[in-house]
């Protein structure tokens, strides 16, 4: 999983509530398209006129403008990613360039699917989060900084957020749940020997 620091560059403000997974991603590509070809068809009901991107472009699209197309960011709404449990909403994102979500709050199964990619959700009050949109309207860099936990804005002071220390260890370090289980495999053997030791009858050799 590729580690996660700084964030910098343009942040699209898609300030709307309820953006659930099959907006983010469509339960037709999932079964059609593997990994790695998903980012075209992120939020392909509000980027396209019709089915996909052969259609055509919807001009008032946030990402689909000259200032955000290439948007690492997005500004979102209250329960961001909220329905359906898919993975392959994250993957989406990720492949479209977006590496940072910030948004009041967001659906739990999405949040740590966020996790395990290496994509960083930001938790933050709406009023900043406007803050920040304004600032940063015609497309000019935004920062968000894992390090420091905070999000810094062209003509802002730099707006903290909170992060829980376990997780932003892990993806400073670009740890998912199976490299930090690995991490634990001498801890594994020490208390698998002991426990044999104790209750030798639970083991079958």
């Amino acid at each position: 999983m590729k580690a996660v620091t700084t964030i910098q560059g343009a942040a699209a403000p898609l300030l709307r509530d309820n953006i659930d997974t099959d907006l983010i991603v469509r339960i037709e590509r999932i079964s059609q398209l593997k990994r790695g070809e998903l980012g075209p068809y992120l939020l392909e009901t509000l980027r396209y006129r019709g089915d996909g991107p052969a259609s055509g472009e919807r001009e008032d699209f946030v990402l689909n403008q000259p200032a955000f197309r290439d948007a690492c960011t997005i500004l979102g709404g209250m329960n961001f990613g909220c329905g359906s449990s898919r993975e392959m909403a994250v993957w989406a994102l990720e492949e479209a360039g977006i590496r940072c979500v910030i948004a009041p709050s967001f659906g739990d199964i999405f949040y740590n699917n966020c996790l395990q990619n290496g994509l960083l959700p930001v938790r933050l009050d709406a009023k900043d989060i406007g803050r920040i949109a304004d600032a940063s309207r015609h497309g000019e860099s935004i920062e968000v900084d894992l390090r420091l936990r905070e999000i810094r804005a062209p003509k802002l002071d730099p707006i903290p957020f909170e992060f829980d220390d376990a997780q932003r260890e892990a993806l400073l370090e670009g740890l998912d749940e199976i490299d930090q289980t690995r991490r634990l495999t001498e801890d594994i053997a020490r208390f698998r020997a002991n426990d044999r030791k104790a209750r030798g009858w639970a083991y079958l050799a």
